[in-house]
């Protein structure tokens, strides 16, 4: 929106300075004429320019302020949400723990972000903490991918790490967000990566002005197993009392699937929050920034047309001090 309206005003200016013949509005020589004033009527072209600017800042700042408004109103809507999500992964961390320094071969690097952008610097967090754990869980026998949620993250990945990828999905926030909609997305990355530990990047809600980078682990069933027989915090595993017919391992394999679904919409949920306030933080600015600059215009038009006045000013005095001498 704001490069089509500078490309309107650029258009206006053009208008303004081609090559048209000039009449004379007067002939008289007590009235010097627009030719008298400089090549192509300098003097008005300036006001004019100004003019095309302030209304370009004007339309800028009502879209900013539009784009806030939404921003607002979609967070109204995640954000109750985004609550009562949390009551989902947390005992499930009471159980199995988020152990991030859990040594382990295969890692797969699920970064969340953002399919749109002009919402701060949110997605290059999550892109900069994702590298820094692929760098850091990278080694002669290990090996780490990603798997990439969201356009912008896709688009800074991809240029430095493209052969890492393993896989991307995007246009998430395209529907309203459900529980339903991300088990299914969860169920194809389990699908599609092996893993030892997933480690999930997103950003953690907390205030439409403030943000938490945060990394969730979760563990394959075979890790957890190994955790919780060399004891620690997994090492409580065993005093649960288990029903049904169904070995160790299979309740392993579906708590492991199940703690990944609840983490994945939580940190979907708080991702989509963040980028909400995030958006609302930059629109704010922007619309605080073109009202600064139309200030900074609205001056510069007056003293331009002041200046002009008096011009005019001077030269009827001198013509008329001329014709009286």
């Amino acid at each position: 929106m704001a490069m089509a309206a500078l490309r309107r005003e650029g258009r206006r200016f053009a208008s303004l300075i081609s090559p048209r013949p000039i009449t004379a509005v007067r002939s008289s020589p007590l009235y010097p004429t627009l030719e008298d004033e400089g090549p192509l009527g300098l003097r008005h072209i300036s006001t004019q320019v100004v003019r095309n600017r302030m209304k370009s800042v004007k339309n800028i700042q009502k879209i900013t302020k539009a784009m806030k408004m939404v921003a607002a109103s979609k967070l109204r809507a995640i954000q109750t949400k985004t609550e009562n999500s949390r009551g989902l992964w947390q005992p499930f961390t009471a159980l199995l723990g988020d152990l991030p320094s859990a040594d382990v071969k295969k890692n797969v690097v699920v970064t969340i972000s953002s399919d749109k952008g002009l919402c701060g610097g949110i997605n290059s967090t999550s892109v900069k903490i994702s590298k820094g754990l692929h760098k850091l869980n990278s080694g002669p026998e290990k090996e780490t991918k990603y798997v990439i949620l969201g356009e912008k993250a896709k688009a800074q990945l991809v240029r430095d790490s493209k052969k890492d990828i393993e896989l991307i999905i995007t246009e998430l926030q395209k529907n309203p967000l459900n529980y339903t909609q991300v088990s299914v997305l969860a169920d194809e990355i389990l699908k599609n990566v092996e893993y030892d530990a997933l480690r999930i990047v997103f950003n953690k809600f907390q205030s439409v002005v403030s943000f938490v980078p945060t990394v969730s682990t979760v563990l394959s069933p075979e890790i957890v197993e190994r955790e919780a027989e060399s004891g620690g915090k997994l090492g409580d595993l065993d005093s649960y009392e288990v029903e049904g017919g169904e070995t160790k391992g299979e309740i392993l394999q579906n708590l492991a699937e199940f703690q990944f679904s609840c983490t994945m919409f939580n940190a979907v949920l708080e991702n989509a929050c963040s980028e909400q306030g995030a958006r609302m933080s930059a629109m704010d600015s922007s619309s605080r920034n073109a009202g600064d600059m139309l200030d900074r215009l609205t001056l510069t038009y007056n003293r331009t047309r002041q200046a002009s006045i008096t011009t005019e000013l001077i030269e009827i005095i001198s013509g008329a001090s001329a014709l009286e001498g």
